[in-house]
């Protein structure tokens, strides 16, 4: 039974890199459903390596910096397919090359290239498929982050990044309403092990803290991830609207946890 009823539906997933990327776990496991997945990719040279994981399946070139590249994607698209059901966004850019610098020392630059990146080609591609995505069943899915309150300082400017992220969704569901159903939501992960995070200054060790923080004493996986993306890309989650699914086996509930305070305690001591 094709519970989630993704079979024959054409889906563009934007951001696949490699096989740790959450894009290309989501990629897949639509696939697995039976649906029509066509990815996006930011240069040539990601096409050519993502082609080597994905087979036959349709890439498109586009560097969502610049908005004549998204048009042309939606061009693209409306010419391959008339209609799409979902759309995945699984795009952020950080650029940490100046070193770890205090928040309020956070160059001009790089944070608005971060919003640019991260959170308005999110808005700027919505718009240019506006006429392309189903407007009675259409789902948008983006990728956050499972909180933008807590300050950690090697995350750095991304935290409000996402968070504007996050803001847009409810904006972009308001604006559509007026023309159509489409759905917007984001799936908001712990920690995750991915190329993209290998970046960050000191992120294996806030991953294996946060591992520890968990319930279940096991860091969120990606596949994990994957599976709530492909819900909400279907009409199983056609009543889910506007809303930030946090995937992060129950770290938020668990900062007090009696092994984590002990060592605290003891180090201090």
């Amino acid at each position: 039974m094709d519970f989630l009823d993704l079979a024959g539906k054409s889906v563009l997933v934007m951001g696949a890199a490699n096989r740790k990327s959450v894009a290309f776990h989501v990629g897949k496991l639509l696939s697995d459903f039976g649906a029509d997945v066509l990815y996006s990719v930011r240069s040539e040279q990601r096409r050519e390596s993502l082609r080597k994981l994905v087979g036959d399946a349709p890439i498109y070139v586009c560097d969502v910096e610049h908005q004549e590249e998204i048009d042309r994607l939606a061009e693209s698209l409306a010419k391959d397919r008339s209609q799409i059901q979902g759309l995945v966004h699984s795009i952020a850019f950080a650029d940490y090359s100046a070193g770890w610098l205090p928040f309020h020392e956070t160059p001009r630059s790089a944070f608005l290239q971060a919003v640019d990146i991260s959170c308005f080609s999110l808005i700027a591609t919505c718009n240019a498929f506006r006429e392309i995505l189903d407007p009675s069943s259409g789902s948008v899915v983006t990728i956050s982050i499972s909180t933008t309150r807590m300050a950690a300082e090697n995350y750095g400017y991304m935290a409000p990044v996402k968070a504007a992220l996050d803001s847009s969704i409810c904006f972009l569901a308001k604006s559509f309403s007026g023309f159509s159903k489409v759905r917007f939501n984001a799936v908001c992960p712990g920690l995750l092990k991915t190329s993209a995070s290998a970046g960050i200054p000191g992120y294996v060790d806030s991953y294996l803290f946060a591992e520890q923080a968990t319930l279940r004493k096991q860091a969120v996986q990606t596949a994990e991830v994957a599976n709530t993306v492909a819900f909400l890309v279907s009409p199983r989650s056609s009543g889910i609207n506007c809303q930030g699914l946090v995937i992060d086996a129950g770290m938020e509930t668990n900062y007090f946890d009696e092994q984590i305070v002990k060592n605290a305690v003891d180090q201090g001591g």
